[in-house]
């Protein structure tokens, strides 16, 4: 197998990745992953918790984020946690970050994952307020005070951690998925990842002015095979160049092992042949 970077396979990546000098910095750091339940989320959430890393995984499903322990090597199980947390609601978001602080001491990662995404819905139908209002708290204002409270957290205890806003390809373009298939619309989802673009160099200029260390990153994927592609059949997926959710996990693996002086602005992620 051809090797990229040397490394030859996303499993073989992780285990470099949490071999690695810049990633020793992060064993027994607590991590938070919202959306941690299913797709990306839990790709990452046990991938950090592969690096030694404590991960708390943020979800509605918290039963289906205990469950991903079953995928961990037995001494690693312990590694992973999971709270009820709906990222929609603002109170839900401080009182969990409150008690990760007390629980664990501290955030020291956040990996904003937490998406929606309804296709079917067009900005112009009558009774989509609904799903507008929720892809909108979703997307970018949970993912905004999330970021608040892992801040609060992280400067408290004057800590250089790192946060990374999972955004999408669409975030950079507005793809006209029409002409390929039949009652797609990006939307709102698309103006909510065209913000987080905007979000990621917001935060690092503020935090830059904090003087703490403390990075942000965006990771910015095309088609990616998870339960937010629900969207298309099973069939038609098969002929549709897409990621996996290994391969975003492995590119925020990346932006977390660089050194301190290096901060990852945004990494974009196509499939060979991607349509978009």
């Amino acid at each position: 197998m051809q090797k990229l970077f040397g490394i030859s396979s996303i499993s073989e990546s992780v285990g470099e990745f949490s071999r690695s000098k810049e990633m020793d910095r992060w064993v027994k750091k607590i991590a938070v992953v919202t959306g941690a339940s299913a797709g990306i989320g839990a790709a990452i959430a046990k991938d950090l918790a592969k690096t030694g890393m404590i991960v708390v995984g943020l979800a509605r499903r918290v039963e289906k984020v205990e469950k991903l322990k079953n995928d961990l090597p037995e001494d690693m199980r312990q590694n992973l946690h999971s709270a009820n947390c709906d990222v929609m609601k603002e109170e839900e978001i401080i009182k969990t970050f409150a008690w990760i602080d007390e629980k664990f001491g501290g955030v020291d990662v956040l990996i904003n994952n937490a998406g929606i995404l309804i296709p079917s819905v067009r900005l112009i139908d009558e009774g989509n307020s609904a799903t507008i209002l929720n892809t909108v708290n979703t997307n970018l204002i949970g993912l905004i005070f999330c970021t608040r409270e892992a801040f609060k957290s992280m400067k408290k205890r004057s800590f250089a951690g790192h946060i990374v806003h999972i955004s999408s390809l669409v975030g950079h373009i507005v793809p006209n998925m029409q002409a390929t298939f039949d009652d797609y619309n990006f939307n709102v989802y698309c103006a909510t990842k065209h913000a987080v673009k905007a979000l990621t160099e917001g935060h690092r200029q503020e935090l830059l002015k904090e003087k703490l260390g403390i990075k942000v990153s965006s990771v910015s994927p095309a088609v990616v095979q998870t339960d937010i592609m629900d969207c298309y059949s099973e069939e038609a997926l098969k002929t549709i160049p897409h990621l996996k959710a290994e391969d975003i996990s492995a590119a925020v693996l990346y932006a977390l092992g660089t050194p301190p002086h290096v901060q990852i602005q945004d990494i974009v992620i196509k499939p060979v042949g991607s349509f978009i």
